[in-house]
C-alpha cells in the first residue's frame, strides 16, 4: 500500500465485519471505555467527539441514560513504528549497477543501450528502498446489549505514513470507517482522501 505521506491525500486499508440489524434507526447508543485508562484523557475525549460526529451514518443516537442504552460503542487507537520498502527513482548515469560499458554498449536492467561503444540512456529506474514508518490505527466496535453484547459491527482503519500525527490522521480514519456503513462482511477496501 502507498505511504500516506503524500503531501495532499491520505490513503487507508478499511476492514469491516458486520451483522448489523435492521430496523434500529432512532436506538439510543452509549461509549464504553477502553479498559487500558485511555478514556480519562484529554486525547480520548477529543476523539471521541470525532467519532460521535460521525456515528449519525449508523442511524443511532446517543442516550442520555447509558444503562438503558440498546448499543454500547467502544474504539481503540494507536501508532506503532515500522519498517516498509517504497521504490525510489534512481538516475542510471549516477548508479554504478545499473549499467556497465562494453563493446557495444551499455547492458543494463533494461536491455542493451547505445551502438558499438555507445552510450544507452534510458531514464531513471525504480529501485527498492527500506524506511522507517508508521502504523496509524482506528477501530470501532459497537455490541448489542439485548443480544447479550453480541459483537454487530467491528471496523479497523489503518493508515501507513512518515508521523505518528494521529491529531491530524484521527478525523480520516474515522471517517473512512463511516463512510457508506455498514459495508459488507468481511469487506477490505482502500480509500484516498484529500488533506487540503
Amino acid at each position: 500500500m502507498l505511504l500516506s505521506g503524500c503531501a495532499s491525500t491520505l490513503s487507508a486499508r478499511v476492514t469491516t465485519f458486520q451483522q448489523w440489524p435492521a430496523g434500529v434507526e432512532g436506538q439510543s447508543y452509549r461509549f464504553d471505555t477502553p479498559a487500558n485508562g485511555l478514556g480519562e484523557s484529554l486525547e480520548y475525549q477529543t476523539y471521541r467527539d470525532m467519532v460521535r460526529a460521525a456515528i449519525g451514518a449508523t442511524g443511532l443516537v446517543e442516550g442520555q441514560d447509558p444503562k438503558s442504552a440498546r448499543f454500547a460503542v467502544r474504539f481503540t487507537y494507536g501508532s506503532e513504528r515500522t519498517q516498509v520498502t517504497v521504490a525510489e527513482p534512481r538516475d542510471p548515469f549516477f548508479d554504478p549497477y545499473f549499467a556497465y560499458p562494453g563493446g557495444y554498449g551499455y547492458y543494463g536492467r533494461r536491455g542493451w543501450g547505445g551502438g558499438w561503444g555507445g552510450v544507452g540512456y534510458y531514464g531513471p529506474h525504480w529501485a527498492p528502498v527500506n524506511m522507517e514508518a508508521w502504523r496509524n490505527t482506528l477501530t470501532v466496535e459497537i455490541r448489542d446489549t439485548t443480544r447479550n453484547n453480541a459483537e454487530v459491527y467491528r471496523a479497523s482503519a489503518m493508515s501507513l505514513g512518515r508521523s505518528d500525527d494521529m491529531v491530524r490522521l484521527m478525523p480520516y480514519l474515522v471517517r473512512a470507517i463511516f463512510d457508506d456503513f455498514p459495508q459488507n462482511n468481511g469487506q477490505q477496501r482502500e480509500v484516498r482522501y484529500r488533506t487540503d
